[in-house]
């Protein structure tokens, strides 16, 4: 009897390849560019990813690894932290400073907003938004 073999299945990395403003977010799931994303988001200038975080808490350099890597296209990261404000390590916020990237901590609703508008601007600016 021959057994059922499933063929293999190779997952990409959720990617949109541009920058985009922020449409709706909310229970779980942002807009952007006619589409859905459930989850958080990192939005670079190379695209907007989904981000595996859920919470301020597990913010780190290495969570903004994308971030530190385009860090010569970003003077702005705007962190959205949930629905309310949390807190950024010292030890990030100087590794950020000494990258040349400054930082905005915000509840996300108002991230997004802020967001929206420095890139409408055309400003060099990233954000990493955590669902609500």
């Amino acid at each position: 009897m021959a057994l059922f073999t499933r063929p293999s299945v190779s997952l990409r990395d959720q990617h949109f390849p541009g920058q985009a403003p922020i449409d709706v977010y909310g229970e779980g799931v942002f807009r952007f560019a006619e589409m859905s994303h459930p989850g958080s988001l990192l939005c670079l200038p190379s695209g907007i990813y989904g981000w595996p975080v859920g919470s301020v808490a597990e913010i780190t350099a290495e969570t903004l690894a994308d971030v530190f890597a385009e860090a010569a296209d970003v003077a702005l990261l705007v962190i959205g932290c949930g629905r309310d404000i949390g807190a950024v390590p010292k030890e990030l916020r100087q590794q950020l400073r000494d990258s040349g990237i400054g930082l905005e901590v915000m509840a996300t609703g108002p991230a997004v907003r802020t967001y929206n508008i420095l890139l409408a601007e055309g400003r060099p600016v990233a954000a990493a938004l955590v669902a609500i």
